[in-house]
C-alpha cells in the first residue's frame, strides 16, 4: 500500500500540470456559440463568391525580392500589399468598379465587380506614365477620390520605395483604359528624369479627409518602416526593425498634405502642401497599419485614429483651423481592474485595422480595432470601444480635456478574438438596423509552423529586436497563422455578437487584407471584396433574404463635373454627417468615409439599414462643410431607397 502512495505522490506534480493544460485550453479556447444559435444569428444573410477579373499577361511571384539583411525574413517582409477598393469610376451611379492592389504582380489594377454590367471595359493596370519607377518598389494600396474636384473619381497609390502617385481621370477620356487617368506625384519634385531619387517612403496606410475644415480633402499618410531600401535585393543595410514589440517608436514618419489647388482640362493637376508637425513625433514614429478619419464630437473637424503594429494605438482630437492641421492626442481612464492594454490609447496590441460605427443607437460613434488574438499564439484582443459620454456636447467637452471616454466591450459582446486580424468594416449587410462586422484575418501561409519562434521572440528583450539579425526565420514555406478565416459578426438576441462566417461560405483558410464594402448592383444590399495575401482576390455578392428596409445617400457637392465624353460620378462630400430617425425612434449615425482601414476602402456612399422600420419617411439630418469651409445644417423626410443630394450652401435632392 505504502509502494502505491509512493508512487502517487511520485507522480502528482504530472497529474497537476496536465490538469493544469486541460483547464488552460477551456479558459482561452475561441468562445463558440451553440450550432442553433449561430443558425438564427445568420439568418438573412447570405454571400455567393464570384472571380474577379485582372489583366492577363503580367509576370507572377510569389514572394517579395527584399533587402539583404531581411532575407531570412522575407516571408514576414512579403505579408502586406493586398488591397481593393470599391467605389465608381465609370459614372454609372453604381459601385460596380473595383481597384485591386496584388503583390504577386505588384500591379494596381481597375477592373469592373464582376456581375451584370461586367463587360463594361476591360481590366487593366494603371501606368506610371513618364514618373520614374524602379523594380525597388511595390503598391500597398489605391485610395479613390476626387482629389482635383473636377467631379471625376481619381486613385491615389501609395508605395513600399517612393512617394505615392495620383492617378487623375482625364475629362477627354472616351473609355475606361490606362489612357484615362494621367499620373502625378503626391510629392513633386523628387527626381529627375527616368530614375527615381525621392525618399524611400514605406506607406501602408491613407485616410483622406478635410482635416483643417476649408472645404478641400487633405490626405494623412502613414508610414511604418524608417526611410530605406526595404525592397532593395541589391543592397545590405539602411533597413531597421521595430525597437520594441510594444512600445516602438521608431518607424517611419507619418504626413499630412493639405489640399492647395488643382485644375482639370487634358492635363488635370492637383497640388498639396506637405504640414509639418500636425503629430507628437512618438505618434509620428509608430508602426502604422491602419487609420480612420471621423468627425466624432459634432465640430465638423474629423478626428483621426491611427492603430499602430507594435506601440500603442492613438486616438486624435481634432483642433484644426483652416489653413493648419493640429491634433492633440486622447486617452481612456485608467480605473482599477482595466488592463492598461484595454484602454484607448495605451495599449500595447498589434493594431490592423480601425473602422467607426454606432453600435448602441445612442447618437455617438462607438470604435472596432483589429488586433492579433490567435489562441495558444499571441491572444491579444480585438477592441470594441463603446462610447460612454452623454451626448456630442459632453464628447467634445471630454475632448477638450484630454479625456477620451470609449471603454472597452469586446470580450462580454463576443467580438474580442478572430484571428491574426488586419482590415474590418462595420456595415449592415442585412438592411437589420444593426451593423455586422466583417474582419480580414491570417498572417503567412506555408507549411512549417512558426509560432514557437515568433513566441521566442514576443518573449526577447527590446534591445535586441531593433536588429533584423536577431529575428527567428520566416522564409517562404514557413507558416504563421496561414489556415485563418475571414470573421463575420453578427448581433444576437441577447445583444452579443456570433461569429456566423462558417455558416455564410466565408470561412476559407487562406491570409486576407483589406475588405471593400458597396452596394455594386443597386438591389439595396452592400456587397464586398475581399483582397487576399499572395491569392486571387474575392467578391462576395450579397444574396441575402432579409426584408430590412434601408436608405442610401449619394452626398455629391452642388458643382458640374468638367465635361466630357464618359460620363462623371460627382464629386463627394467627404466627412459628411447623416443621422437617421426611424419611426420607431431609433437613431443612427452614418458618414461619407474617405478611405478608412488597413488595405480595404469602401465606397463613399452613405448606407443605412432601418431594420424594423414601420414603414413611410425617415428624419435625416445632414451636417457638412461647403467648399468655403462654412458648416451647414438641414433636415430632411426621406421615404427608404436610394436618393442623390447634392450640397453647397443648402441641400436638394437631385
Amino acid at each position: 500500500m505504502s509502494d502505491i502512495s509512493g508512487r502517487l505522490r511520485r507522480q502528482s506534480p504530472a497529474a497537476v500540470v496536465l490538469v493544469t493544460v486541460v483547464a488552460v485550453f477551456f479558459a482561452v479556447r475561441l468562445p463558440g456559440a451553440p450550432a442553433s444559435e449561430q443558425a438564427a444569428a445568420a439568418r438573412g444573410y447570405g454571400f455567393a463568391p464570384m472571380r474577379i477579373a485582372l489583366p492577363g499577361g503580367m509576370t507572377r511571384q510569389t514572394i517579395r525580392h527584399v533587402n539583404r539583411d531581411y532575407r531570412h525574413i522575407d516571408a514576414w517582409i512579403s505579408s502586406v500589399g493586398a488591397g481593393v477598393a470599391m467605389n465608381d469610376l465609370d459614372g454609372d451611379g453604381l459601385s460596380n468598379d473595383l481597384c485591386v492592389t496584388d503583390p504577386r504582380t505588384d500591379q494596381v489594377s481597375v477592373t469592373p465587380a464582376p456581375g451584370a454590367g461586367f463587360h463594361r471595359y476591360a481590366p487593366f493596370a494603371l501606368t506610371a506614365g513618364d514618373l520614374p519607377m524602379d523594380e525597388a518598389m511595390a503598391p500597398m494600396g489605391c485610395v479613390p477620390g476626387d482629389f482635383n474636384e473636377d467631379g471625376r473619381t481619381d486613385l491615389l497609390v501609395y508605395y513600399w520605395g517612393r512617394t505615392p502617385i495620383v492617378h487623375l481621370a482625364r475629362p477627354d477620356a472616351r473609355k475606361l483604359d490606362p489612357g484615362a487617368y494621367a499620373a502625378t506625384e503626391l510629392v513633386p519634385g523628387q527626381s529627375a528624369g527616368r530614375t527615381y531619387t525621392g525618399p524611400e517612403w514605406n506607406s501602408n496606410v491613407v485616410a483622406v479627409a478635410d482635416f483643417d475644415g476649408d472645404g478641400h480633402d487633405d490626405v494623412y499618410l502613414g508610414d511604418y518602416f524608417p526611410d530605406g531600401p526595404v525592397l532593395d535585393d541589391r543592397k545590405s543595410g539602411g533597413v531597421a526593425m521595430n525597437r520594441s514589440l510594444s512600445n516602438a517608436s521608431n518607424g517611419g514618419e507619418d504626413h499630412f498634405f493639405r489640399w492647395t489647388g488643382a485644375s482639370t482640362g487634358e492635363r488635370p493637376s492637383v497640388a498639396f502642401q506637405r504640414v509639418e508637425g500636425a503629430l507628437p513625433e512618438r505618434v509620428s514614429r509608430g508602426w502604422v497599419l491602419a487609420a480612420g478619419a471621423n468627425d466624432l464630437d459634432g465640430d465638423q473637424l474629423p478626428e483621426l485614429y491611427i492603430a499602430q503594429d507594435h506601440g500603442p494605438d492613438a486616438l486624435l482630437h481634432n483642433i484644426s483651423r483652416p489653413g493648419k492641421i493640429e491634433f492633440q492626442p486622447v486617452h481612456g481612464a485608467r480605473t482599477p481592474g482595466l488592463p492598461k492594454s484595454k484602454r484607448l490609447g495605451g495599449d500595447s496590441f498589434k493594431g490592423m485595422g480601425v473602422d467607426f460605427a454606432d453600435f448602441d443607437h445612442d447618437g455617438l460613434y462607438d470604435i472596432f480595432v483589429s488586433n492579433i488574438t490567435t489562441t495558444f499564439g499571441i491572444q491579444e484582443s480585438n477592441l470594441q470601444f463603446i462610447n460612454g459620454a452623454r451626448d456630442q456636447s459632453d464628447l467634445r467637452g471630454q475632448l477638450d480635456a484630454g479625456r477620451a471616454p470609449w471603454r472597452d466591450r469586446s470580450t462580454e459582446l463576443g467580438t474580442a478574438w478572430a484571428g491574426w486580424a488586419w482590415d474590418v468594416k462595420v456595415a449592415d449587410f442585412a438592411n437589420s438596423g444593426d451593423p455586422a462586422i466583417v474582419q480580414a484575418t491570417g498572417f503567412v501561409k506555408g507549411r512549417v509552423n512558426r509560432w514557437p519562434q515568433l513566441q521566442e521572440l514576443a518573449a526577447a528583450n527590446d534591445l535586441v529586436v531593433e536588429d533584423p539579425r536577431w529575428w527567428p526565420h520566416v522564409r517562404k514555406g514557413d507558416d504563421l497563422a496561414g489556415d485563418q478565416r475571414p470573421a463575420f459578426f453578427v448581433k444576437g438576441r441577447d445583444g452579443g455578437y456570433e461569429n456566423v462566417a462558417r455558416r455564410l461560405g466565408l470561412d476559407v483558410p487562406i491570409p486576407t487584407r483589406g475588405v471593400a464594402v458597396g452596394d455594386a448592383d443597386g438591389d439595396g444590399r452592400l456587397d464586398m471584396a475581399i483582397a487576399r495575401q499572395w491569392a486571387e482576390p474575392v467578391f462576395y455578392r450579397n444574396t441575402g433574404t432579409s426584408p430590412g428596409r434601408y436608405l442610401r445617400l449619394r452626398l455629391l457637392r452642388d458643382t458640374r463635373p468638367a465635361p466630357g465624353p464618359l460620363p462623371a460620378a460627382g464629386s463627394p462630400v467627404t466627412d459628411a454627417q447623416v443621422t437617421v430617425t426611424t419611426r420607431d425612434g431609433r437613431v443612427q449615425v452614418a458618414h461619407v468615409d474617405g478611405g478608412s482601414g488597413h488595405s480595404g476602402k469602401r465606397d463613399e456612399v452613405v448606407h443605412v439599414g432601418l431594420g424594423p422600420d414601420p414603414g413611410g419617411p425617415v428624419r435625416v439630418g445632414l451636417r457638412w462643410r461647403d467648399r468655403s469651409g462654412q458648416v451647414r445644417r438641414q433636415d430632411f423626410r426621406l421615404d427608404p431607397g436610394r436618393h442623390t443630394l447634392l450640397l453647397g450652401s443648402h441641400a436638394k435632392e437631385k
